[in-house]
């Protein structure tokens, strides 16, 4: 049994939830989100609050009532606050700048790396040596941070490449003499 799938998602003033059918669309002042429902869960949106409940009593149909009550939470949340995920550049000339929805990297290679960010994420870059992503969905957040991040990860003998702000990079002692 579902134990995240029990409790309704609260929707807060300003926000508006709707399901027309397998779909479901979150309404804030940041923005707007759809989901196609999976066929395994019934959602039900009452005064304030959007609870979700499994068809059957299959493992599939537990399984999916988490997941799908997560995610409506990350949506609500997403149109309401918004998400940030926060990068840096550790090395040697490793510098990031944004130009409008396109990201340009230095990061160490005989050219620069060009990354076209997707409509939906806003790129800003407050220090060279720092990245912020922000928007409305969770999923597509984390996938560019995951993106840019994956160009150069960082290595456990300096530390250098793109980590996560709050990540902690595993140290290796190097050769010894």
């Amino acid at each position: 049994m579902s134990r995240v799938g029990k409790y309704p998602v609260k929707v807060p003033q300003g926000t508006t939830v709707t399901v027309n059918g397998d779909v479901l669309t979150v309404k804030g002042k940041l923005g707007e989100l759809s989901y196609n429902l999976p066929k395994h869960v019934t959602v039900k949106v009452e005064a304030e609050q959007v609870s979700v409940a499994p068809v059957s009593k299959s493992k599939t149909d537990q399984m999916l009532w988490g997941t799908v009550r997560a995610n409506i939470q990350n949506m609500v949340k997403g149109v309401t606050e918004g998400f940030t995920r926060k990068l840096e550049l550790i090395g040697v000339g490793y510098k990031a700048q944004a130009q409008g929805q396109t990201l340009k990297l230095s990061l160490g290679f005989s050219h620069d790396i060009n990354y076209a960010v997707p409509a939906g994420v806003k790129v800003a870059t407050p220090q060279p040596t720092a990245i912020e992503l922000s928007g409305v969905d969770k999923q597509l957040v984390g996938q560019v941070a995951s993106e840019i991040r994956s160009y150069r990860s960082p290595e456990p003998y300096k530390g250098k490449g793109v980590k996560y702000d709050n990540e902690t990079v595993l140290r290796k002692v190097g050769k010894k003499k």
